[in-house]
């Protein structure tokens, strides 16, 4: 295990290229699913004692203490409408991961290994059952399926995270004279986009929603064409998308004569300081962890009190 998660750091400092570097593990249905390593922490076998919280969801193992620290450890398999994963009499793990400032354990069957793919060889669920819980598939060498899971939507359902924008804020922002003002966002998560068009009509925002960087970058191309200029004040957009990740995009838009004036806000779960430092060299105005509604609302104000 101490090899694997060398690794895992190993990968995660890689340069970015459009690539994902990916920790496959298995579930109770012995199916893969896949997770981006910029998001773990570490991997750790389950420890003896987790101690049981009443009231809970059912997914909800308990608390672990994890680096001094009082960890939730979720059975992802529960979570996601599997059999419990069972834990009496055999060894299990815990992939202990970092979404948007806030430390999860998530319950797993075990570890597989460690792959790299290009985000062009990551596409959409399309039709799959499962498809509410994924946000990507891609393959093995072996042509085996991966199901990306979309971590945030699972959070989010299972620990019942409010979001809701304070009033003040919510004030302030439709104080100020926003109004033909739109957003362009990218982002392939289903919950994230809801939560995030949600916020634009609280604070009286107009926008286009887009799953993949790929039709956002289209986007943007096609408006400018038509009006001569952009008529987006921001773009708002993920970092994990299949086809294009958000640094890609960061530096597509960057690089653009005409585009690259427009204020671009990276949002996402990846939260760590190395993604805050890689947001910078690619260009970003700005970086917001997802589930952080008052944090957006400051930083939609920053930038586009700034235009105004």
């Amino acid at each position: 295990m101490a090899e694997l998660m060398e690794e895992v750091d190993q990968r995660a400092n890689l340069a970015l290229s459009n690539q994902m570097e990916m920790l496959t593990f298995f579930l109770s249905d012995e199916q893969l699913y896949g997770i981006n390593v910029f998001k773990i922490i570490e991997v750790i076998e389950t420890p003896s004692v987790i101690t049981q919280v009443p009231g809970t969801p059912a997914a909800v193992v308990g608390t672990m203490r994890f680096r001094e620290a009082a960890v939730t450890v979720l059975d992802l398999s529960l979570a996601l409408g599997l059999p419990m994963q069972p834990r009496k009499g055999c060894i299990t793990y815990i992939i202990v991961c970092e979404y948007s400032n806030t430390t999860q354990g998530l319950l797993i069957n075990r570890p597989n290994a460690l792959i790299t793919r290009s985000w062009e060889q990551v596409k959409e669920p399309g039709s799959l059952s499962s498809a509410t819980y994924l946000t990507a598939t891609t393959y093995t060498d072996d042509g085996e399926t991966i199901q990306i899971l979309d971590v945030e939507r699972v959070l989010e359902e299972v620990l019942k995270i409010k979001h809701r924008l304070s009033d003040d804020l919510v004030a302030r922002t439709r104080s100020l004279d926003l109004k033909g003002r739109k957003v362009l966002i990218a982002d392939d998560s289903s919950a994230a986009r809801g939560l995030l068009e949600q916020a634009m009509q609280s604070l009286g925002l107009s926008y286009e929603s887009f799953t993949n960087a790929r039709e956002a970058f289209a986007e943007l191309e096609r408006d400018l064409e038509v009006h001569g200029q952009s008529s987006y004040a921001l773009i708002l957009s993920d970092i994990e998308m299949p086809g294009m990740d958000g640094f890609t995009f960061c530096r597509h838009v960057k690089e653009h004569e005409s585009l690259g004036v427009i204020p671009l806000v990276l949002h996402s779960s990846m939260s760590s300081p190395s993604n805050l430092k890689l947001a910078k060299q690619v260009g970003a105005n700005d970086f917001v962890g997802k589930f952080q509604p008052d944090g957006l609302a400051e930083v939609l104000l920053k930038h586009l009190g700034e235009a105004l």
